[in-house]
């Protein structure tokens, strides 16, 4: 049978395939329209089933907030010049605000439904693996909420509002006026996207980490000879200046480096109009651990020349 341009346009726009997939589509199934988006969904999952073993360490990190509560969640792309695609932005913007509904760990994320389609978030991602053709992961997600205050976000490197390479969530406690904490908040966020502290408090560090470092410090200790006595203050000395280092807290405040942030709290309580305590934060920099693969463009390019 002849299959109609207008009848490809229209599966093209329902899918997101490839005109010559479409009209493939319509020929196996007689012209149905739901046949052939059905036909397409089979074809489409299998290459993207093909796809996933491929690593994705690009993609955009999406902050969303709502009340008293904001997420945090990184959505993996294979390079980013789908990270800068229209629906992939769309779709990691729509995956944060899905993930508002939850409690914000990654299974739960991707088993909420997704907006308008009926499907769940993961089953959104793999029609969108088929339709854009790379591989793609929700890797990870966190949700920061207090009883009364303010969740701050921050986007550092923003590609469009609330996505970007590095998101930042600070949660602020407070019974004050929640917009002031929320400013304040933002500017913490800021200061973490920009030092990357290992944890809120002294007592949150890893133990091991610190157990190394003092290991080191020792070691460098003792090379200068002096008694175990003195030596011991040199080692305590330099665990502090470690803390003020790795600690939020004890960090000299980024827009002033004259305060450390708990300092800075301290001063920001007054436009707050109460105590205030920061609960936690979240920073999330885009590929942060993955290995990625060699690339051997000449490889590549041969392989796409014989094909």
């Amino acid at each position: 049978m002849s299959i109609s341009a207008a009848l490809v346009k229209q599966l093209r726009e329902m899918t997101g395939a490839g005109m010559m997939d479409c009209k493939a589509a319509l020929a196996e199934t007689g012209g149905d329209l739901e046949a052939a988006v059905d036909w397409l969904r089979k074809k489409g999952i299998s290459k993207a089933d093909k796809k996933a073993g491929r690593t994705a360490a690009e993609g955009l990190i999406g902050v969303a907030a709502r009340g008293t509560s904001a997420v945090v969640v990184e959505v993996n792309s294979e390079t980013d010049f789908v990270a800068r695609n229209d629906a992939f932005q769309n779709l990691v913007r729509n995956i944060a605000e899905v993930a508002l509904g939850t409690d914000g760990g990654v299974e739960a994320v991707a088993a909420a439904a997704y907006p308008g389609s009926g499907k769940s978030v993961a089953e959104s991602i793999r029609d969108a693996i088929a339709t854009i053709g790379e591989n793609m992961a929700l890797r990870r997600s966190a949700k920061l909420s207090v009883g009364k205050g303010a969740v701050a976000t921050y986007v550092h490197n923003a590609v469009s509002e609330g996505l970007g390479k590095i998101g930042v969530l600070v949660a602020v406690e407070t019974e004050g006026n929640a917009d002031a904490a929320r400013s304040f908040g933002r500017q913490v966020a800021m200061h973490v996207a920009a030092t990357s502290p290992l944890a809120l408090t002294e007592a949150e560090v890893d133990p091991a980490a610190v157990a190394r470092e003092k290991e080191i410090f020792s070691d460098q200790a003792r090379q200068s000879g002096k008694p175990e006595n003195i030596i011991e203050k040199m080692v305590e000395g330099r665990l502090r200046k470690y803390y003020e280092e790795v600690v939020l807290l004890k960090q000299a405040f980024v827009l002033n480096p004259d305060l450390t942030v708990e300092k800075a709290l301290k001063e920001a309580e007054k436009e707050i109009g109460a105590p205030a305590t920061i609960t936690a934060f979240v920073r999330f920099a885009l590929g942060e651990g993955i290995e990625r693969e060699a690339s051997d463009f000449a490889a590549e390019v041969a392989a796409a020349v014989k094909k």
